[in-house]
C-alpha cells in the first residue's frame, strides 16, 4: 500500500469516530453500489454491448465516479494537477477533435498515471480502499485486471471465429480479441492497443478497449529495434517492457506519441505513422514538446488542418 492509499484508508476508518470528517467521506460510502447516472451491467448488455466489454465499461464508469469523489481530498492534488494539465493539452475526445480518444485517455489517467512518492494511481487507491469501503468483490477483481493492464504493440495474426488474433511483438503472447468498434484490420498490421483479459472462465476471449491505433509506415522489426534502444537508454537503465509500455519514459510519453503520430482516421480505427524517437518520421513531429516531463501549450492549427484535409 502506498502512502497516499494508506492515508485515504486511514481517513476512511475515522468515519464512525469523527463527525467533522463525515461530510468529506460520506460520498464515498456507497461507491461500491451503482453510482447515479451510471448504467448497470444488465442495462448495458440489453443495449447490445458484448458482455465482457460491458463489464469493463461499468468498471470504467465506477472508476470515474470514484476519482471524482476522492478529488475533495488533499492527497489527490498532485494527481489532478498532472491529469488536468494533460487534459487541457491533448483535449481527449476522438478525431477530428483529438487523436487521443476518451477510452485511451481515461485508462491512462486512471491506471497508468503515477503520482506521489510511491508512484500510485487512481486504480491502486481504489484497491487500497476496497476493504474499508466494502467494494464488491467482483468490482475489485475487475479493477485489478484494469490496473494491471497496459498499452502494447501487437501484430495482427488473422481472424478466428469473427475475432482478431493479436500477438504481442515482444512477449509473443497471443490474444483472441473482440474489437468493439468493428474494425477487423489486415493480417500483418501492427496495432497499438490496450487489451483487457477475460474476467472469468465463462469468457474465452479478450477485448480491445480503445479504438484501435493502427501503426503504418514502419515494420514490426522497426518497432522491435525502437523498443530495444528506448528501454536500454532509459534513465533507470533497461526499463522492463511492461513498465515502458505502461508508463513510458516520462509522464506524457505515449500521449505525446499519439498526438504527433496522427495520420488519418475512419469511424472504427485511427492511423498513426512514425517512431517516437525519430521526430521527423511523425506527421506532427515538429510540434514535439520542449520539455519531456510536462505538456506545453502549442499551436494546434496545423494538426487541425491536416485532420480536416484527411477526413
Amino acid at each position: 500500500m502506498g502512502l497516499i492509499g494508506e492515508s485515504l484508508a486511514s481517513q476512511f476508518k475515522r468515519f464512525d469516530r469523527d463527525a467533522s470528517f463525515q461530510a468529506q467521506v460520506k460520498k464515498l460510502e456507497k461507491i461500491g453500489s451503482k453510482p447515479s447516472g451510471v448504467h448497470d451491467l444488465k442495462e448495458i448488455i440489453e443495449q447490445g454491448y458484448d458482455p465482457l466489454h460491458a463489464a469493463y465499461i461499468v468498471m470504467q464508469n465506477h472508476t470515474s465516479v470514484f476519482a471524482e469523489k476522492i478529488s475533495i481530498l488533499g492527497e489527490l492534488k498532485a494527481y489532478y494537477d498532472i491529469a488536468e494539465s494533460a487534459e487541457d493539452e491533448y483535449m481527449p475526445s476522438a478525431p477530428p477533435m483529438s487523436p487521443l480518444t476518451s477510452s485511451y485517455f481515461t485508462c491512462w489517467a486512471f491506471f497508468d498515471l503515477q503520482f506521489g512518492p510511491d508512484k500510485e494511481t487512481i486504480g491502486t487507491c481504489y484497491l487500497d480502499l476496497a476493504e474499508q469501503a466494502k467494494f464488491y468483490p467482483d468490482s475489485v477483481h475487475i479493477m485489478e485486471l484494469m490496473q494491471n493492464s497496459r498499452m502494447g504493440i501487437y501484430e495482427h495474426c488473422g481472424i478466428q471465429d469473427g475475432r482478431v488474433l493479436l500477438q504481442d511483438i515482444v512477449t509473443q503472447d497471443e490474444h483472441l480479441c473482440y474489437v468493439p468498434t468493428g474494425y477487423s484490420g489486415k493480417k500483418g498490421q501492427c496495432w497499438y492497443v490496450r487489451i483487457l483479459p477475460p474476467i472469468n472462465e465463462y469468457f474465452d476471449y479478450s477485448v480491445v478497449f480503445n479504438t484501435p491505433y493502427i501503426l503504418t509506415g514502419e515494420s514490426k522489426e522497426d518497432w522491435l529495434s525502437f523498443i530495444k534502444r528506448a528501454r536500454a537508454g532509459s534513465a533507470d537503465g533497461d526499463i522492463s517492457y511492461y513498465d515502458f509500455m505502461k508508463y513510458g519514459l516520462d509522464i506524457n510519453y505515449w500521449n505525446e506519441f499519439v498526438f504527433m503520430a496522427y495520420l488519418n482516421h475512419q469511424s472504427d480505427a485511427i492511423f498513426l505513422k512514425g517512431i517516437p524517437d525519430v521526430t521527423e518520421s511523425m506527421p506532427h513531429g515538429d510540434l514535439k514538446r520542449k520539455e519531456p516531463s510536462q505538456p506545453v501549450r502549442r499551436d494546434r492549427s496545423k494538426v487541425s488542418r491536416n485532420k480536416k484535409r484527411r477526413k
